[in-house]
Order: structure tokens, then C-alpha cells, then sequence
């Protein structure tokens, strides 16, 4: 009697346990329909011009999550996979906090050499809930777990589109984590009939798999790797920026994989995106994950119902090929590449390359105009003289003949002396300089051989060069790196106070997965130096060392584009970049998320606007975008705060072009700026607008 009845409280609690509550009242009209049938939840959303999606999720323990994921149009899907399961792994180490290190902005950690531990997130489905936010509808089953990470599953569906996210969103109360992820989708039932990817000459690759398969990690161009089943395609990807944790190179770390059991954690056959935990065996910083914040562990999968190619080629659209696309009036600059070309080959005594590799690579990203960093180690920019103006020489000789009419090559340097910290040098022409002087050397000299040549013994000098020659000084890595602390530790000198110095450098150090956007430690700064009172830019910077045709460039570059209608030639010399630099003419992006017109009440960036008394404005934008937008922000500050106004854009649909007006007031406000982000973190951001 006691067997039965134990039997009968096991049966009941089972059936009790299978019952999962599906929340549908925060589910609002944007084209997507939900219906439920016992544990079965099916959502149908409006995917463009494929048609519909239609996935079928199974909140019942025992089976795969999604069923079924289909498209077409009613009445006639096609099935593009069956019987999968969503699967994050959660790296977990410690980070290095101290102020020195500039706390959770710090770069110089090596997370990798402390003790970490690699988790399975574990689902147990105990309650969904079906949202819509504009265009975007969200599917959360919780609970996921993960050593002291607790949270919810996360389906965003995005009207429009047959794009979808998957994400573990996560947070842990535990102070000083930094993290890692590796996540895909598993196969319980059938396999892909193909695996595919493209490979780092663009070629595409495929393979038969087989349950037996033991995962393999894939050197791959676009981050891409796709699962081919008769019904169509299935894309999986990272967000093209922001899952790449910041290092100094660009190194293909081989970031997708496919087969069994994935690093002996994952049984079933999978396909996904992965992380190197040891990075470029550098400095490696991992992701930040402060406590209590929710770390969204994503990727998005794009539907087809086409072969591999096809869908390969849709994915690429969403970052432009992995190129910075023209405007009309604009040209696109990149900064801050520590090639060593120079060194490491014009003077090495190798063959010198007619068409050096880093070259092309530069020019098929879509970048005009390029400014090096050269000689950071290997150079001699203290001397001795004869070594250091040779060496100079070849730069200039160098950058020289790979210019040409669309391309500039320009040269620079990581000058790092007399100011403190780390910054960067840009003048309009070739400049003979001498990062020190004895005290029985001039200041300047002419030299036969090559002409005006400078020596600089201090800050002072330092300024006086730049006046002299027009140049250009800028903080890298602002309160990161070698620069921690700077410039806030000289806001009050001459040097940085004056007009030579222009503001400092954006990058997305340090990498936090719980932010809708990239980056904030420069553009907190950008707002600070103009509550300082001081009218300064911030330009984007790669800062990276390795260029070549095999490395994962595209995540970690960005791209300065500025109001140009043609490339200055190298020979004429490049003062009108400086100009533009100088003005605040351009915006910074990251690739997808374009912003060709910008003005307030008829005002570009860098220019000064009078308000009336009431501060009224109106902001007027145009965005051009590839995937769904997520917001725009208007910042501005009235020299102690700072404001923000988020206007939300999620009722925005992919591949997208459109103009706004947004009322502002900006009474008592000294300068205003706006950004704009999508749904992957990727953005752009303006100039200050100064306002009298």
C-alpha cells in the first residue's frame, strides 16, 4: 500500500512539475502571436521578406526546448531545425581591483594565470514569461544556474527579421568576477545535414558531421558558423564587438566550434561561439561582471531557406562585409596601429613588400585614411640622433609611397614622454623630432640631410613644438593601461589646456556584457573635460599591433568619420585633417550604426549654438543602421552634471534609414552631445555642441 502510494505522489508531482506557468499579459500587438497548448509554446513573429518564423519551444524537462524552428510563408514552412537545446558555458575567474589599476576599468589583468573554473549553465524550466518591447518580443524561462550565477533564459524575437538572440542572462552577488562564455545550440535529435563556415581567404568550408564527432574549434572569417538541414539554414554568431573582450591584438583565436562533446562539458553534437581564455598571452582581461549586474551570455542565429552561402551572405550585410561603408561627404579614418613596419621590416633588412599585407587589409575595411603608431619598443625616439631621424625617414618615406589618391597612410607615434601617461603625436607633415636635448643642444637646428630637425627636453618644448608645427596631442587609452589616472592628473596644465591638445582616445576597454552599449570610460570623460570647461574631442582608436588577412580585425576595430569631401595628398601634406579633428567635424561608429546628418536647431558638432531664454530645442538626426536599433541618448551638462535624455528605438526593424526630430530643453546647459546603439552594442556617438 505504502509503494502505491509513494507511486501515485511521484505521478502527481511529476505531472504537477510539468505544468509550467506561460505569462502572456505583458505580450502587446507588433505582429508576433503566441499560443500555448499544455507545455508546448508557439510564437509566430513576422520575419520580412522570408516571411514568417514560427518556433515551437517544449517547456516539458524531459525534451529538447526548441522543437521545431521554421520558416515560410502560413501554411507551407519549412523546417530549418529540430530538437535543439540552447548551451552556455560560464568561465569564472577574479579580477584585479586596486586603484592602480584602474578598478573595473583596468586592462593590465591576466585573469587566466589565477584560478578560474568552467561551469555548464544548467536550465530547470520552471516559468516563462512572453513579453513585447516595440518591435522585439522576449521569451524568459527561468531558472538558470551557474556556480553562484543565477537567472533567466532569454528568446528576443525582432519583428521584421528572421534574426533572433538567445541569451543566459546572469548575475552573481560575488564581488571582483570577471568571466568568459562559450555558448551554441545541441542537437537531441537529428543532425544538420552540412556545417559550414567561411574560411580566412573567404572561401567557404564545409563538413559532413556525425554524432561521433569530437568538437573542433574553426579559424573563421565573419564569426560565423552554420548548420545546413534540408529545410533551409541556420546562422549562429556573436555580436560582431562586443564579445570580443579587449586585448593589443587581433589574433583569430579560432572563436566557433562544431561537434561532441565541447571541452568534455557538453555531451551532444553542437555548433557555436567560443572564447580563448588565454587571449593573445598578454594582458587578458576577460569580461567585467560587477555584483548584481545581469550579464547577457548571447548569441543570434539568422534563418535561411536557402544552402550556407545564402545565408552567409545575409549575415554579412549586418556588419557591411566587415567594412566601413562610404558617405557622401565623409571619409573614414582609423588611429592608433602599432604595426612596426618599419622596424620589424623596411630596417630589419627583409625584402620590402611592394604591397605590404597590412596595407590591403587596411584599404578592404573601408579606411581612407590611417595614422600609425610606429616605434612603440622597438624605435629610438630619445636616439641617438643619427639612428632616430634614419628611422624617421623611412616612415615617412614609406607612408609616402603607400598613399595614393583614396588612400592615406599617415605617419605617427605613441610619443608617452613629457606629458604622462601614454598620448599620441599627429602633425600636418613630416616632422624631424628628437624626444630629448642635452643642454648644449638647440631646441632647433637645420640639418643637411634633413632639413629642420627638433629636440625636446621637456613639457614645455613640448608645447612649443606643436604650436609651432600645428600638430595634434590626444591622451591613449584614457584611465586605462599606461595611462590610469590620465589626464585627469594634468587637467590643470598649460599643455593640456591649450588648443594643441585635442582630447583623447575611444576604445572599448573594458568589456562588460551587462551594457546595451560598448565602452563608457572615454565618453564619461568626453562629459567630464566639458564640465571642466574645456572644449575637447574624443576620436576613436584600434590600438592593436598585428595586421593581417588571418586575424579577427573587424571586432576590434572602429572608425572615425569625418566631414571630408575628398583624401588630402600625401605630397600637399594633410593639415585638413587636422582641421577636421580640430573642429569636432565627425562622428565615431563602430561600423553599423551611421549617423551622416546631426544638428540642433541648425548647429553641427563643434560648432557654438545660442539658446533663448527658454532653452528649447530641437535635435535633428539621421540614422542609418543595420541591425534593429535598441536607443539614442542625448547627453548633455551644465559644468558640474551630467544629463541624460534615452529615447527608446525599438520599434525599429533591420536595415533601417530614417530621420528625427527630438525636442530638447537645454536651458542652463553648457554642451550637449547625442549616441545611439542597436540591439548587438554596437553604436556611434557625435561632438560636443557648445551652448552659450
Amino acid at each position: 500500500m505504502k509503494k502505491t502510494l509513494l507511486l501515485i505522489l511521484l505521478i502527481c508531482s511529476a505531472g504537477v512539475k510539468a505544468q509550467i506557468s506561460v505569462d502572456l499579459k505583458s505580450l502587446k500587438k507588433n505582429g508576433t502571436t503566441v499560443s500555448v497548448n499544455k507545455s508546448t509554446l508557439t510564437v509566430n513573429w513576422p520575419a520580412g521578406k522570408s516571411g514568417s518564423g514560427k518556433m515551437i519551444l517544449d517547456l516539458d524537462h524531459s525534451k529538447p526546448l526548441f522543437t521545431s524552428i521554421q520558416l515560410g510563408k502560413t501554411g507551407s514552412f519549412q523546417e530549418i531545425a529540430a530538437g535543439l537545446d540552447p548551451a552556455f558555458i560560464l568561465r569564472v575567474g577574479k579580477r584585479t581591483l586596486s586603484p592602480q589599476s584602474g578598478g573595473w576599468d583596468v586592462f593590465f589583468d591576466r585573469v587566466p594565470t589565477r584560478p578560474n573554473q568552467s561551469y555548464v549553465v544548467k536550465m530547470d524550466k520552471q516559468r516563462a514569461t512572453v513579453s513585447a518591447s516595440g518591435s522585439q518580443t522576449i521569451i524568459s524561462i527561468s531558472d538558470l544556474t551557474a556556480s553562484t550565477f543565477k537567472g533567466n533564459l532569454e528568446i528576443t524575437l525582432y519583428t521584421g527579421s528572421p534574426l533572433f538572440n538567445v541569451a543566459a542572462v546572469l548575475a552573481t552577488p560575488v564581488d571582483s568576477t570577471a568571466i568568459l562564455y562559450d555558448a551554441g545550440l545541441v542537437n537531441k535529435s537529428k543532425l544538420w545535414e552540412t556545417i559550414a563556415w567561411s574560411d580566412v581567404k573567404n572561401n567557404l568550408q564545409t563538413a559532413n558531421p556525425a554524432k561521433t564527432d569530437q568538437s573542433k574549434n574553426l579559424e573563421v572569417k565573419y564569426r560565423t558558423v552554420i548548420g545546413e538541414s534540408k529545410g533551409g539554414s541556420l546562422a549562429l554568431f556573436p555580436a560582431p564587438h562586443q564579445y570580443f573582450y579587449p586585448l593589443d591584438e587581433a589574433f583569430n583565436l579560432k572563436f566557433t566550434w562544431y561537434g561532441s562533446n565541447y571541452l568534455d562539458l557538453i555531451p551532444d553534437f553542437g555548433i557555436g561561439i567560443r572564447q580563448d581564455p588565454l587571449g593573445d598571452k598578454r594582458y587578458v582581461p576577460w569580461f567585467n561582471a560587477p555584483p548584481n549586474t545581469k550579464q547577457r551570455l548571447n548569441f543570434f542565429c539568422l534563418l535561411s531557406e536557402g544552402k550556407a552561402a545564402s545565408v552567409l551572405e545575409d549575415v554579412k550585410k549586418y556588419t557591411h562585409g566587415d567594412s566601413y561603408v562610404p558617405i557622401a561627404g565623409y571619409k573614414t579614418m582609423a588611429s592608433h596601429f602599432h604595426n612596426e613596419f618599419i622596424s620589424d621590416v623596411v630596417l630589419s633588412g627583409k625584402p620590402v613588400p611592394e604591397k605590404p599585407e597590412f596595407v590591403d587589409v587596411l584599404k578592404k575595411a573601408g579606411l581612407n585614411i590611417v595614422k600609425l603608431a610606429e616605434f612603440h619598443g622597438p624605435g629610438h625616439p630619445k636616439g641617438p640622433d643619427s639612428t632616430r631621424l634614419r628611422e624617421l625617414k623611412s616612415l615617412f618615406d614609406q607612408t609616402s609611397r603607400l598613399s595614393d589618391p583614396d588612400f592615406l597612410l599617415l605617419p605617427g607615434e605613441e610619443a608617452n614622454n613629457f606629458y604622462g601617461g601614454h598620448w599620441l603625436a599627429f602633425f600636418p607633415k613630416p616632422v624631424y623630432w628628437v624626444m630629448s636635448r642635452k643642454p648644449e643642444v638647440p631646441f632647433m637646428s637645420s640639418d643637411p640631410k634633413y632639413g629642420i630637425v627638433y629636440h625636446v627636453g621637456d613639457k614645455k618644448e613640448m608645447l612649443k613644438l606643436l604650436e609651432l608645427e600645428g600638430g595634434l596631442a590626444w591622451t591613449a587609452h584614457a584611465r586605462t593601461k599606461a595611462s590610469t589616472g590620465f589626464p585627469d592628473k594634468y587637467k590643470e596644465e598649460d599643455f593640456f589646456k591649450s588648443e594643441t591638445f585635442f582630447g583623447a582616445a575611444w576604445k572599448a576597454i573594458p568589456a562588460d556584457l551587462s551594457l546595451p552599449t560598448l565602452s563608457k570610460r572615454v565618453l564619461n570623460l568626453m562629459d567630464d573635460m566639458a564640465n571642466w570647461g574645456l572644449k575637447k574631442h574624443i576620436i576613436s582608436e584600434a590600438d592593436i599591433f598585428t595586421i593581417t588577412e588571418q586575424n579577427e580585425m573587424y571586432a576590434h576595430l572602429n572608425v572615425n568619420y569625418l566631414q571630408m569631401d575628398k583624401v588630402p595628398s600625401y605630397k600637399d601634406g594633410w593639415k585638413p585633417v587636422l582641421d577636421v579633428m580640430r573642429n569636432g567635424k565627425f562622428f565615431v561608429s563602430t561600423g553599423e550604426v551611421l549617423m551622416p546628418v546631426f544638428s540642433i536647431n541648425g548647429k553641427g558638432a563643434g560648432e557654438t549654438l545660442k539658446l533663448d531664454q527658454s532653452g528649447k530645442a530641437t535635435v535633428k538626426m539621421q540614422l542609418d543602421w543595420t541591425f534593429p536599433m535598441s536607443f539614442a541618448e542625448i547627453v548633455s551638462g551644465d559644468g558640474k552634471n551630467v544629463y541624460r535624455e534615452r529615447i527608446n528605438l525599438n520599434q525599429s526593424q533591420a536595415f533601417g534609414k530614417q530621420t528625427f526630430n527630438w525636442p530638447v530643453n537645454l536651458a542652463k546647459r553648457t554642451w550637449v552631445r547625442v549616441e545611439a546603439w542597436d540591439i548587438a552594442a554596437n553604436g556611434a556617438f557625435t561632438q560636443m555642441i557648445w551652448l552659450n
